[in-house]
């Protein structure tokens, strides 16, 4: 009989706040009937300024079962809080899992950046990807090279060893969701190869907190320069972009209305 969930709550923090952040990320977009388009990360958002959805992109979901998956994977990750003799433990999910937000959104939007300019795959431009799984895939990857022994438990039931199971995963859910990101999922196993390697690291509490305030300052900073809220507080001066949405009133029988463009409509994928 294994440990009550009280305990176990205990024993990983970190990843319980995580999980009851996206959970509670998750109702407030069924209630408020928020869709892919208002949270969703895609090539085009970004070069239009919308870096915020980096991270609004990563912690949100839009499916049940999709939030579901990922928790369940998460929280048998979460076992990297309990190896802190190992080197890993609780402050080192933390500070890790702040790099594999970040870089994973930028190396998706990297290898969009090339399919799109090099080998002219336009379709990538405004294919909006949602979901934790890019964080999920880097810790994977990490427990396999730190611990090949471990097993990542989903749904309760079905056990995977560690050491496969981040390609097992790809491969999976790229043929059971068809939605999948393939390579978002791909661009966490390659941040999570770079960590556990020790290409990227040197993170402690210090850098940590320092790259924290800087994603807090380019957060709120893209969110009032888009226009997608209106933060009082901040004024930047609005420069005119003709790929943006257009916005104008047209003198009608009626009076004044208001019109704006609209931006085409692509994919969605799920990470």
């Amino acid at each position: 009989m294994g440990k009550p969930l009280f305990y176990e709550i205990l024993e990983k923090p970190a990843t319980s706040c995580v999980i009851g952040l996206c959970c509670a990320i998750w109702f407030f977009i069924q209630k408020k009937g928020i869709g892919y388009s208002h949270v969703g990360l895609s090539y085009d958002a970004a070069v239009e300024g919308h870096y915020w959805r980096i991270i609004t992109s990563a912690f949100s979901h839009i499916s049940i079962l999709h939030l579901v998956f990922n928790m369940s994977a998460l929280w048998s990750l979460g076992v990297v809080e309990q190896l802190g003799l190992m080197g890993l433990g609780v402050a080192y999910y933390l500070e890790y899992t702040l790099v594999l937000v970040i870089l994973s959104g930028v190396l998706v939007l990297g290898i969009y950046h090339v399919l799109i300019h090099r080998f002219k795959f336009e379709h990538f431009r405004r294919v909006t990807a949602v979901g934790y799984s890019c964080v999920v895939f880097g810790w994977m990857t990490i427990l396999a090279v730190k611990q090949p022994s471990s097993k990542l438990d989903l749904f309760g039931f079905l056990s995977l060893p560690i050491s496969f199971a981040p390609f097992e995963s790809l491969i999976f859910t790229s043929i059971i969701v068809p939605q999948a990101s393939f390579l978002g999922h791909l661009s966490g196993i390659i941040v999570g190869y770079a960590v556990a390697w020790g290409v990227i690291h040197g993170m402690n509490s210090y850098w940590a907190v320092s790259m924290l305030g800087w994603v807090v300052v380019v957060f709120i900073y893209s969110l009032k320069r888009s226009g997608a809220y209106d933060l009082n507080f901040l004024e930047i001066e609005s420069v005119t972009d003709p790929s943006l949405p257009s916005l104008r009133f047209v003198t009608t029988g009626n009076g004044r209305t208001l019109q704006m463009t609209a931006l085409p409509v692509g994919g969605v994928e799920l990470v």
